[in-house]
């Protein structure tokens, strides 16, 4: 009997490996919050990788007819949207699945499986653009997954969670860019044995870098944790609390320290008695500077002393609390609410209705109306 190639036996070692990596992370994913859409995005996207491990072994690709690999390469190309989903999910502790999310899905998988058992490989003129639809796809989901860390990434304000989305969002998008890259340059599409293996080399650190620091964070870190509403600990004289809930803290807290009781209070009297909240497009970078502090200080203290996750949802606890005020003063009841809701710091009458909404439960019509038929 002939010997066995070391290559395929290290291949699928390699495979093994990160299969089991990707199902410990589909377990810590469905273990810790598994009602919550970031952890069931994560869940489907650990699964799908699997799938997508399975589908890419240069023997099933070689010797399965296209037909049985249709499932595989749909899978393969949905995963692209499940990371943008995911990246979103990510970034956003009030991000919720939608429809959207799930037709983007369904049309890559679609469009792949289609065009793997029908159309490639044959003499229909629809082969070049289904080819290049499918091709374009993981780019496309890349682009955005990155818009997503992008324009969130600044506002979170736990730290371990920070560095490890952004891990993810530029390990994935390189990953998917470099691998695209690839398969354009193979024939068929389909990838040679050592470029085969280096793909799983390379998902295999991705991942376990990626199980690593999810072991080392807490729960808090990585998911919000639902907690009874609470008053900001910042609040304007003579202004009634926000009602917004504030989140258990990343960690426990320690004892403080002279210069972080006196950063407390240089940021409460800027937010209650010098309203900075009302500055536009305000950043956790302005306020640092405003304080002549430094950035990571202001966002530790914030997120471990206060309790918020998200500098936004921070500053618009102050803002909410203010309209709030505004709408249930009987002597403004004539002042427009989207005076109300400018005057407070936001910038449109959009973000303020959901805001409000997301807070109380009540527009902000409906809020006013109540207020001033008890008073």
């Amino acid at each position: 009997m002939p010997p066995v190639p070391t290559t395929p036996l290290l291949d699928a070692a390699l495979r093994g490996v990160l299969l089991a990596l990707l199902l410990v992370l589909a377990l810590v994913f469905g273990r810790d919050r598994p009602r919550l859409p970031v952890a069931r995005v994560g869940v489907l996207l650990a699964l799908g990788l699997c799938v997508q491990v399975i589908g890419s072994t240069p023997m099933f690709e070689a010797s399965v007819p296209r037909l049985w690999q249709s499932p595989f390469v749909a899978v393969s190309v949905g995963n692209a949207v499940l990371f943008w989903v995911f990246a979103q999910a990510l970034f956003d502790d009030d991000f919720e699945l939608r429809p959207l999310h799930v037709a983007a899905w369904l049309a890559a998988a679609a469009l792949a499986a289609l065009n793997c058992a029908v159309v490639a490989g044959s003499a229909s003129v629809l082969a070049p653009v289904t080819t290049g639809l499918q091709r374009a796809v993981p780019l496309v989901f890349a682009v955005l997954a990155a818009l997503a860390a992008a324009t969130r990434w600044r506002a979170d304000l736990v730290e371990g969670r920070r560095r490890l989305r952004m891990f993810i969002v530029v390990a994935g998008v390189g990953y998917s860019v470099g691998m695209l890259a690839v398969r354009l340059a193979s024939p068929r599409g389909q990838l040679s044995d050592s470029s085969a293996t280096a793909d799983v080399v390379i998902m295999l650190l991705i991942v376990a870098v990626v199980a690593w620091r999810m072991l080392r964070l807490t729960r808090s870190d990585l998911f919000p944790v639902a907690r009874a509403p609470a008053v900001i600990p910042a609040v304007m004289p003579d202004r009634p609390a926000s009602p917004l809930p504030v989140e258990e803290p990343a960690e426990p807290e320690l004892a403080p320290d002279s210069a972080e009781d006196r950063l407390a209070q240089s940021l409460q009297h800027a937010m209650a008695v010098e309203h900075a909240y009302r500055r536009e497009d305000l950043s956790i970078a302005t306020l640092a500077s405003l304080l002549s502090a430094p950035e990571y200080r202001l966002r530790r203290l914030i997120n471990q002393r206060l309790g918020h996750r998200n500098f936004n949802a921070f500053v618009n606890g102050f803002r909410l609390a203010e309209a709030m005020a505004a709408l249930a003063d009987s002597s403004k009841r004539e002042l427009p609410v989207l005076t109300i809701a400018l005057t407070a710091g936001f910038q449109s009458i959009g973000p303020f209705n959901r805001a409000f909404k997301a807070a109380t439960g009540l527009t902000p019509t409906e809020f006013r109306k109540q207020k001033l038929a008890d008073s």
